[in-house]
């Protein structure tokens, strides 16, 4: 069976009250390359559907892996007695109704393949080269997947979205192997992607790293770069769900009850939203949810999306909502969006003009190991990696050790001095979960890091 005809089967097998299908087709290809050779590539392709069987007020679901004509069937079953044994719950809410199908949905699937890489292979070519004739190695991958979600309900929705996502991320090191950079790239198709550029930027950074200047842990003036910045925002918006805020159990939750919305938490007019239609980074305009959770809800399946402020001008202006939240809460209904962006007061400057006007400071590359601390607070602690640069002057005099660091991303908002201008960037940490970010370069006077690290 096509997806679409899974989806229409699925939903004439299931014998409870109301039933939603997804299924999600996908594909990927990637290359991977260590000391200037290409080492492997590849394509896979997978398939999953997913029943959710509801019950009156109780909800079952199943999700298989590729599944056989013959073996639906038995996955809707099993969905159905599921939502029989279950209790009511708490989110239930009528099915969403009368949005429009997707005039694609009837399409086949085209998935990705190897030629996602026909312009960019050459140019990786080139980098090895110009790599090996200045004595460093360049290790990393670069990977392309292509999701189709089809979302069919007995309410009669029929939705579906086709989601490109790449990244590519390079590592230089030096000859002895003591020096070493990273940098990363979002793209949707890798046609926009400047290998030459990237090896470049390497290359300087390794040139930096020739001298070693050892700090002590402290706090520090330091530049963030948009991949670090990303990182942050992500975990933000991660924790952003308006069920623990009214729980009192986060960094958004108002003392004495309720939620901070409509709080300033910024001294700078800094605005992070979501847009299911940015360019460069679109994500899917309607919800999908596979399973319901405090910040998800499987009966909002299908409901329209649009362009999101989580903080407008330095002032939190909602939380992740579902419609029984937004009950709770007396808030609009604000579901996550697969995308994420920031921006600060009047465009800003480059990363570059930034450390021009640093007088004494750092250079942050990236960060990693984030873990939370105090959800309270939301103080978090991590690693930088990969690079930690000593300005003086408005010049990058060379590279420091790495720290451990202690912050909270919200209280980092009121601290900023200065926002540069947002890119398209690919967060370090959190790539593997949330690629679509568009962040600029900030200034914090005074981050905290707490302790010397021996990472390297």
């Amino acid at each position: 069976m096509t997806p679409q005809e899974m989806v229409e089967k699925a939903l004439e097998l299931s014998a409870n009250d109301d039933c939603i299908v997804l299924v999600d087709e996908g594909s990927t290809a990637n290359l991977r390359f260590a000391g200037n050779t290409l080492t492997t590539n590849g394509v896979a392709r997978s398939s999953r559907v997913t029943v959710i069987s509801i019950a009156g007020e109780s909800v079952g679901a199943v999700s298989r892996s590729v599944v056989r004509d013959e073996q639906l069937a038995d996955v809707v079953a099993a969905a159905d007695a599921a939502a029989r044994d279950a209790q009511p719950a708490e989110d239930a809410r009528p099915l969403v109704e009368g949005v429009p199908e997707s005039p694609h949905w009837g399409s086949s699937v085209e998935p990705t393949d190897i030629g996602v890489f026909e312009a960019f292979a050459p140019a990786l070519g080139d980098a090895f080269a110009a790599a090996e004739a200045g004595g460093r190695k360049l290790y990393g991958f670069a990977e392309h997947s292509l999701t189709s979600t089809f979302l069919g309900t007995s309410t009669g929705l029929r939705l579906r979205h086709d989601q490109p996502t790449g990244r590519l991320e390079l590592n230089a090191k030096s000859a002895d192997l003591k020096r070493s950079a990273w940098t990363g790239v979002s793209t949707q198709d890798f046609t926009d992607v400047d290998v030459a550029a990237l090896g470049s930027s390497l290359a300087q950074r390794l040139e930096w790293a020739k001298t070693r200047v050892d700090l002590p842990a402290g706090r520090y003036e330091t530049l963030l770069p948009p991949s670090a910045v990303a990182d942050l925002m992500i975990y933000l918006f991660w924790s952003a769900g308006a069920r623990d805020a009214l729980d009192g159990r986060s960094v958004f939750s108002k003392p004495g009850g309720g939620t901070r919305v409509g709080e300033r938490l910024g001294t700078l007019p800094v605005t992070l939203s979501s847009d299911p239609g940015a360019a460069g980074i679109a994500c899917s305009p309607f919800v999908t949810a596979h399973a319901s959770s405090r910040e998800s809800s499987v009966f909002d399946n299908g409901l329209p999306l649009g362009p999101t402020d989580w903080i407008k001008d330095g002032t939190l202006a909602s939380l992740l909502q579902t419609r029984y939240s937004a009950e709770l809460s007396g808030l609009a209904v604000t579901p996550g969006i697969g995308n994420l962006i920031m921006s600060g007061p009047g465009g800003g400057g480059s990363l570059e003009d930034m450390i021009a006007s640093t007088q004494h400071g750092l250079l942050v590359t990236c960060l990693w190991y984030i873990r939370e601390v105090d959800p309270q607070t939301l103080l978090v602690t991590g690693l930088t990696r990969d690079g930690v640069y000593l300005v003086e002057h408005g010049e990058v005099v060379g590279e420091v050790n790495n720290f451990r660091f202690n912050e909270s991303p919200v209280d980092l908002l009121g601290r900023l001095t200065e926002v540069g201008a947002a890119e398209r960037t690919l967060p370090r940490e959190w790539n593997d979960y949330f690629q679509r970010t568009v962040m600029p370069p900030v200034r914090v006077p005074d981050f905290n890091m707490s302790t010397v690290s021996q990472a390297s």
